[in-house]
């Protein structure tokens, strides 16, 4: 089992939220951001099982930008067992899952996506990186991924941010990309978009369930 938060929201029907820390966070820091996005939705909040430093991660690495592959691999599936047991202990819907991720917890999201077609409804990535390099991407056609870059970050380039955006349009996802001036730092602003376009799409999701589709 993996450390973490399970808070039961006011909306069933909405996505569960996964959130997923940065680098020496834990299952504490992302929750005022689950409440600028949703703060009617369920939460799961996960807590990296690796230590740098005495600094939770989610995988290893094996320098800055350089991950630590079998690891990464490894962590995971670790992560996506833990989604079925946590779907089946608090009985949330494991077909309307939805990360948060920032920097870490935003690279083990997308290698949730890379790895296992069902894995996740659709992601909120701030500041991710391309998780593996040269490997085919299930069909994650019905999937939306929003990528939040910033156009200075040295941790995170912009190539890195369109590689990314790019790998997941390929593999059908819907993905829409949103530029900050900044560097690598979660901002305000990016949340705000987030939360913006996380709305308008449960608001598409409804009109389609209303005509049947």
């Amino acid at each position: 089992m993996m450390k973490h938060i399970f808070n039961k929201g006011k909306d069933l029907t909405k996505p569960t939220l996964l959130l997923l820390h940065g680098t020496g966070g834990n299952e504490l820091d992302l929750l005022p951001l689950a409440g600028m996005i949703d703060d009617e939705a369920s939460i799961l909040s996960v807590r990296g099982n690796v230590l740098e430093n005495g600094m939770p991660r989610f995988f290893r690495r094996l320098a800055e930008g350089v991950f630590d592959e079998e690891d990464l691999i490894f962590r995971t599936k670790e992560l996506h067992e833990f989604l079925d047991e946590a779907a089946e202990k608090y009985d949330f819907d494991r077909d309307n899952l939805f990360a948060i991720g920032y920097s870490n917890g935003a690279n083990i999201a997308a290698s949730l996506l890379f790895h296992y077609q069902h894995a996740l409804k659709g992601a909120i990535l701030h500041h991710p990186m391309v998780p593996r390099k040269g490997m085919e991407l299930p069909n994650l056609s019905g999937k939306s991924v929003f990528i939040a870059a910033g156009t200075n970050d040295p941790i995170c380039s912009p190539l890195e941010s369109k590689e990314l955006e790019s790998l997941l349009k390929s593999a059908y996802a819907n993905v829409e990309i949103h530029w900050e001036n900044r560097g690598h730092q979660l901002t305000r602003e990016e949340v705000d978009a987030a939360a913006q376009w996380y709305r308008h799409l449960l608001t598409i999701n409804e009109k389609k369930n209303d005509f049947g589709g």
